[in-house]
């Protein structure tokens, strides 16, 4: 794959979302790629199929839940938490899903069964969500504009690499390393931003949003504290959320990390834009089920309103077009989409092992 003009480093601070207007403009290619899906169907809302899904996935949930008052050896809670963080997970695909304007017929539907899943079911802000991730969508790799590549503790650049300061320096120094780990509190720092979105005042639902994230975690660790010793409990709260944590950045990461990071002056068209700074993770109905179907990422950046059932038949009629444009479209395996993401993560940090090198043999 090309790298395209443009590419450069990370800065680590961001303007506000409000200041950040999409980039990249809708082309006649754009527009007659979207008439082609919207002919196809493939834009269609999908009742049926959301209304399984959210059953399947609350029903795993109740499972899930109603085994702390059916089993007493802790190995099998244990178990238990990793069908409770498939369920969390899978919970949070759909709330991304409906975050996304997919599900419901009104914006406000799918506004309350975001809250309600992120809140409710997750113990998350719907609204923090909601905005950090349309930024997002809006500037994907995009320098200083894209809060998924913007973080204390990791590096996308040599730039951003350079920049780092004490203990998160060296961590940035063998990040590759150190990355699996911090992945495993991503579930704890998403609940902390949450809290901090609604005390500033920018949630859109606030008393509900907080009221549903009380509820939850009143929920949560009324059942962990009553079912399990407080030794057990702390213990089952770290690995069900590490787990987690696994699971969201196996999905997450693999769709843009160690692809192109763009200026934040590009003038990529949007079609260009979307497609170059995607990965998709190759197509089989295992991958699709575990997915969430995020891994048709291409598709999903192109059409973020296109349900996930559809974007299997939309990733034929994408692939085809950008190859009629000569527009490189990526796709690899799940194992290989982890290994660039850590050797993209292990190249931009070598100046910084280098340097270290230099100075002990020097």
């Amino acid at each position: 794959m090309t790298t395209p003009e443009g590419v450069w480093s990370l800065p680590q601070e961001r303007e506000p979302s409000a200041a950040l207007p999409p980039l990249g403009r809708p082309t006649n290619d754009y527009i007659a790629l979207k008439r082609l899906m919207k002919e196809r169907g493939l834009l269609d809302k999908q009742p049926a199929y959301y209304t399984v899904r959210i059953l399947f996935n609350t029903a795993l949930y109740l499972l899930s839940v109603s085994l702390f008052f059916i089993i007493d050896d802790f190995r099998l809670h244990l178990l238990n938490a990793v069908l409770l963080a498939f369920a969390y997970t899978h919970i949070a695909f759909v709330a991304h899903n409906s975050g996304h304007r997919q599900i419901c017929r009104t914006v406000r539907q799918d506004d309350l069964l975001t809250v309600l899943f992120m809140g409710l079911g997750l113990g998350v802000s719907a609204t923090w969500w909601v905005d950090k991730h349309n930024e997002h969508h809006g500037h994907p790799n995009v320098l200083d504009m894209d809060p998924d590549i913007d973080f204390p503790m990791i590096a996308f650049s040599e730039e951003q690499a350079e920049s780092k300061k004490g203990w998160a320096r060296f961590i940035v120094k063998y990040q590759a390393f150190f990355y699996p780990f911090l992945i495993l509190f991503v579930p704890l720092n998403m609940r902390l931003h949450s809290v901090l979105k609604i005390q500033r005042g920018e949630a859109k639902y606030p008393v509900l949003e907080a009221a549903l994230m009380v509820i939850h975690f009143s929920i949560y660790f009324t059942i962990l504290f009553t079912q399990l010793t407080v030794l057990q409990a702390i213990v089952f709260f770290f690995f069900h959320h590490a787990l987690i944590g696994l699971y969201l950045a196996s999905v997450f990461a693999a769709n843009h990390k160690g692809m192109p990071v763009l200026e934040k002056d590009s003038e990529l068209d949007f079609l260009t834009l979307q497609v170059i700074t995607a990965r998709n993770v190759k197509a089989h109905p295992l991958t699709d089920f575990l997915y969430g179907g995020l891994n048709y990422q291409v598709e999903h950046h192109l059409f973020p309103t296109m349900p996930e059932n559809k974007l299997r038949e939309a990733q034929v009629l994408v692939k085809a077009f950008c190859e009629e444009r000569g527009l490189s479209y990526y796709e690899t395996g799940f194992i290989q989409s982890q290994k660039e993401v850590l050797s993209h993560l292990h190249q931009v940090s070598a100046p910084l092992r280098a340097r270290k090198q230099a100075g002990a043999t020097g």
